[in-house]
């Protein structure tokens, strides 16, 4: 089911070669009768950036033309090191060209102790900083939960395809060393990174060769990949890159998950397998049961989005998943309905939201592969309280194209009883002229919610020749936390070694931030790109606590120092942390 078309509308294939099958709206004497139809708004028409939030505030932390950020189920963007601050990746081009000569996948980082962001420019498109220093893309994200610096993975062309990955010096620096896959991992694509409480890095990428074949693959050590292990027959494989990983959060567990759904079925089963010793040994594949969605003549379907697992903090396994009716060996994207799994629950399956309307009123098609409400992903905070945010679509909200396109709002929910019951959906923007998609909730909530979400000026995929190329702002929208954290103190106590300078990028002076953890003796000096020591801002003794210092472009005998990228080193005793300094004309 590589292809969606709602109403009578096609969308262009995918660019995979396969077969594909057409979705249209459920006829009327299919429809769910607890189906709750989902109110149509407009609100007044906005320019630029502004998402119309609802809830909250509203950060930007960067652009892209590249409007097409996941082929499958929500990606892993965001993640928290609670210590220090929140890791943000996505896929990045300034580009109105189709072959997108500039691809990267961008980062930027939310520092607790400063509150702000380390890359933010007034022009959003030039917002974080590449990861990687060649043309890549498609990847994820993830931190070292040993050293709390952000993994980010991708794949880039050496010939075929071939996962590369990217570690951070320190949290937050944007410095990243690289670990490319080949020649054990040649040609491998869409490489998903997880990476688990022991420190072994994970992928799970797909066969280039076949485009259809799951491979999983480990590193115990930094760049010391093993060979690749497919999933093995009988279970079908996936027939497209719909397939995610993920690690458990759980202090000592070694639990590592895959699933994915298989894209050629009539209707499409949904699947996951299970190590608990990091990958050593596997566990067989196992079948996800259908929810019991719907009724009678309808069957259910798994969607090439369906699947996000995560693994909570007391190592349960969860699936949020969406679920599309099947009738007479055809899918359909209305009334598209969300659901909660969890292997410790009597059910296991949760009802969330059932999302639809009068088939007469949809007015438009929902676009590439996408149903009424898909793209769901899941975090807890530290109380164990589940969140689930989503995509969905507004029936009367149109894109006047062509081609005309329905555009998507951004929902939330969440649990206090382990997903076994949830609150009423809340829709967190309001609509307007643009279209919110991909979505990605915080993992580790604190004592705020954060969701990461990119706003499409044109409601259709420019990548997918569904409108033309656009700026589209990547943004994270903040809210406190309904439950309350009970550990934003406790974090503020909690010191770590740490330095975070703003503004980065600066012209002049910019303040360096710093965190001694413990008495000892503290050294703070800046170094040229080639590592020579231009300034020494801090030497001696320190007690514990939080520091500022200023860096003057301007050297002691009144010379500026040039235009370019500095590194600060901050170091106690045999601690250390590094950052990066851009300074402009």
């Amino acid at each position: 089911m590589r292809n969606i078309v709602c109403v009578v509308l096609a969308v262009p294939a995918l660019l995979l070669a396969g077969n594909t099958q057409p979705m249209t709206t459920l006829p009327q004497e299919y429809a769910v009768e607890d189906a709750v139809p989902t109110k149509g708004s407009i609100a007044p028409n906005r320019t630029g950036q502004d998402p119309g939030c609802v809830i909250g505030v509203v950060d930007t932390i960067g652009g892209t033309t590249y409007d097409w950020q996941a082929s499958g189920p929500a990606l892993r963007m965001m993640v928290n090191s609670p210590d220090y601050g929140v890791h943000v990746l996505w896929m990045f081009s300034a580009s109105d060209q189709t072959t997108f000569p500039d691809r990267n996948m961008r980062y930027n980082f939310y520092d607790y102790s400063a509150r702000t962001w380390n890359w933010v420019d007034p022009d959003f498109m030039q917002s974080g900083v590449n990861v990687f220093t060649e043309r890549v893309g498609f990847g994820s994200l993830d931190r070292d939960p040993i050293t709390d610096v952000a993994v980010a993975s991708c794949h880039h062309a050496t010939g075929s395809l071939a996962p590369l990955v990217g570690r951070d010096m320190a949290p937050g620096a944007g410095i990243f060393e690289y670990c490319a896959g080949e020649p054990t991992l040649d040609n491998y694509a869409w490489p998903w990174v997880s990476v688990g409480m022991n420190g072994y890095y994970h992928l799970a990428c797909i066969d280039y060769s076949t485009k259809n074949d799951l491979y999983w693959s480990r590193a115990t050590t930094w760049c010391n990949w093993d060979q690749a292990v497919s999933i093995p027959p009988p279970q079908p494989q996936p027939n497209f890159p719909d397939h995610a990983i993920t690690t458990s959060k759980a202090t000592g567990s070694e639990k590592v998950c895959i699933a994915w759904e298989f894209a050629e079925g009539a209707p499409d089963p949904g699947f996951y397998r299970i190590s608990t010793d990091g990958g050593t040994s596997w566990d067989n594949p196992v079948e996800v049961p259908w929810p019991s969605a719907y009724g009678g003549d309808t069957a259910t379907s798994y969607h090439i989005s369906s699947l996000f697992p995560y693994i909570d903090m007391n190592d349960r396994l969860h699936f949020a998943a969406n679920v599309m009716p099947y009738v007479g060996g055809q899918g359909y994207v209305i009334p598209a309905q969300l659901w909660h799994w969890c292997e410790d629950n009597s059910p296991n399956w949760t009802h969330i939201v059932t999302a639809t309307c009068d088939p007469q009123n949809l007015q438009a098609p929902v676009g590439y592969n996408a149903l009424y409400a898909c793209r769901q992903s899941m975090g807890e905070d530290q109380n164990n309280n589940l969140f689930i945010v989503w995509e969905q679509f507004d029936s009367v909200n149109v894109e006047p194209g062509p081609p005309e396109l329905l555009r998507a709002d951004i929902w939330w929910t969440h649990s206090s009883d382990n997903g076994q019951s949830w609150a009423e959906g809340e829709k967190i923007t309001d609509g307007g002229a643009v279209s919110h998609r991909f979505p990605f909730i915080l993992d580790n909530i604190t004592d705020t919610v954060m969701v990461w979400y990119m706003i499409d000026q044109i409601a259709g995929f420019f990548i997918q020749g569904e409108g033309p190329a656009t700026n589209n702002p990547i943004v994270v929208q903040k809210w406190e936390n309904p439950y309350g954290a009970g550990v934003k103190e406790e974090r503020q106590e909690r010191l770590k070694i740490e330095a975070c300078a703003v503004p980065n990028p600066f012209s002049r002076t910019t303040r360096i931030s710093y965190a001694v953890p413990h008495s000892g003796d503290v050294s703070l000096v800046v170094y040229d790109i080639a590592g020579r020591p231009v300034r020494s801002l801090v030497s001696g003794r320190s007690e514990p606590g939080r520091f500022t210092v200023v860096w003057d472009r301007r050297s002691d005998t009144g010379k500026k120092m040039a235009a370019g990228v500095y590194l600060y080193k901050l170091v106690l005793g045999t601690k250390r942390v590094t950052g990066k300094l851009i300074l402009t004309d």
